[in-house]
């Protein structure tokens, strides 16, 4: 059902932006969407551009507002994030940190100078990054965090948020009927 997708993907926008205000180590937190939406205390940044060019011309317009300030770019379908993966993102002392997802993504970037960089996603957005910092000259890190490479794009996927998963995505599952099963050593999900 569409509707249930659609409160499924605020649940886990929920979980991250919940998380985020939880860590204390950012200013201000933007979401950027192509729809009006509810965010919470966070600010809401509409956009008719795709993911590429809204999040270029965020980070362009960070920089030329002489507020060229660390800028944490996460997915909203990465309901599994804690307070703890987002503090270490932002210890990490590289000049770009990049938090590969499943199949070569990239599910979350920690850039301290966005003026010297751009984003690059769909495909194998990872490789594409790493190639961005190094053109740039930026040392680079990469945080393997399986709570941040967990992004939520499949059904299968929603095993991993009944698991691990302790916010509003999880009790939204649990609410809809969704429990975990277990056929043939394989764990899944199953709808009563």
């Amino acid at each position: 059902m569409e509707n249930e997708r659609e409160e499924l993907a605020m649940a886990m926008l929920c979980d991250v932006v919940e998380t985020l205000q939880a860590c204390g180590c950012f200013d201000a937190i933007d979401v950027l969407s192509t729809s009006i939406i509810e965010t919470g205390s966070a600010n809401l940044v509409l956009t008719e551009k795709g993911l590429n060019e809204a999040l270029n011309e965020y980070l362009k317009k960070m920089t030329s507002h002489s507020i060229d300030e660390p800028v944490l770019i996460i997915m909203a379908d990465i309901p599994l994030v804690s307070v703890k993966n987002i503090i270490d993102i932002a210890a990490v002392s590289s000049d770009i940190v990049i938090v590969p997802g499943r199949m070569g993504g990239t599910n979350a970037l920690f850039i301290r100078t966005p003026s010297r960089f751009h984003v690059d996603y769909y495909g194998a957005s990872f490789l594409k990054h790493c190639e961005i910092a190094k053109k740039n000259c930026l040392k680079l890190g990469v945080f393997d965090s399986f709570n941040l490479s967990t992004d939520i794009d499949e059904v299968a996927d929603l095993a991993e948020i009944l698991i691990h998963g302790t916010g509003q995505a999880a009790r939204y599952l649990k609410k809809l009927g969704f429990a975990l099963s277990d056929k043939g050593g394989r764990v899944g999900v199953k709808r009563s």
